[in-house]
């Protein structure tokens, strides 16, 4: 099966991708394109769906770099492929023929580029990491590297929405404890729970940074299970695993 890559006009010239799970050698829970090495999948076939995604991206899989995501806002900038994945959520660089990937499965992916300073980015937004400042920390590192936070674009590719978010009010009390006024990124669902708007948050926090353009795919993990891996639906199916979708950018 043909890879499904999704991009957007905003992204271009460079080369980038948001990877459905279509196309990969995985099969059982995994089936497809899933280029999760924590996952329990059979590593072999990681790298092969890796190496596939690689190939899109013209470049070879050592230099389609991912970082050993844990849920921070810390950022990396990188001027060739590391020998060893750094434990970070973010990553930017100015170098040609890197390609900057991250691992979702409901988390946001979010892609950046100044196309007039040549720097590209990368980042990993779960709950805490875009609380705690993953995408305005992956913004002030592309600024280190020349780029403009007005010329910077970002866009936020499939993650689940706030129809599929449900959350306990512990986790409310956290965001309002930052910013009062994150209240209207909660909905009000049953049995005292709510509804969080993950990607609204996320273009919240792009925009409030200054960024040039922030936008979201639109694109619903959890909704759409022929193209998309979600923990949540796996968590709900009773499901043993979840594969990862992988989302890249290079000059």
């Amino acid at each position: 099966m043909t890879l499904e890559i999704l991009t957007s006009d905003s992204l271009s010239p460079f080369r980038h991708g948001f990877f459905t799970r279509k196309g990969g050698a995985s099969s059982g829970v995994f089936t497809g394109l899933n280029c999760g090495q924590g996952s329990s999948d059979q590593s072999e076939v990681v790298a092969i769906n890796r190496a596939r995604a690689a190939e899109a991206m013209q470049v070879t899989p050592d230099h389609l770099v991912t970082v050993h995501q844990v849920h921070s806002p810390d950022v990396v900038m990188l001027t060739e492929p590391p020998e060893i994945r750094p434990r970070a959520d973010a990553m930017v660089t100015a170098t040609p023929g890197v390609a900057l990937a991250v691992l979702t499965a409901d988390c946001q992916p979010v892609l950046f580029a100044d196309a007039r300073a040549g720097v590209v980015g990368a980042a990993h937004a779960g709950w805490r990491g875009a609380r705690d400042g993953v995408l305005e920390a992956t913004v002030e590192a592309m600024e280190r590297l020349g780029a403009r936070r007005r010329e910077i674009v970002a866009v936020i590719g499939p993650s689940i929405s706030q129809s599929n978010y449900e959350v306990g009010p512990e986790l409310v009390d956290e965001f309002l404890d930052r910013d009062p006024d994150h209240a209207r990124f909660f909905a009000e669902g049953d049995a005292g729970r709510y509804h969080f708007d993950l990607p609204g948050f996320g273009l919240h926090a792009l925009r409030s940074a200054g960024v040039g353009h922030a936008e979201w795919t639109r694109h619903c993990t959890y909704a759409d299970p022929a193209r998309f891996f979600s923990y949540r639906r796996a968590t709900h199916r009773a499901e043993a695993d979840y594969g990862r979708l992988i989302s890249a950018i290079r000059l």
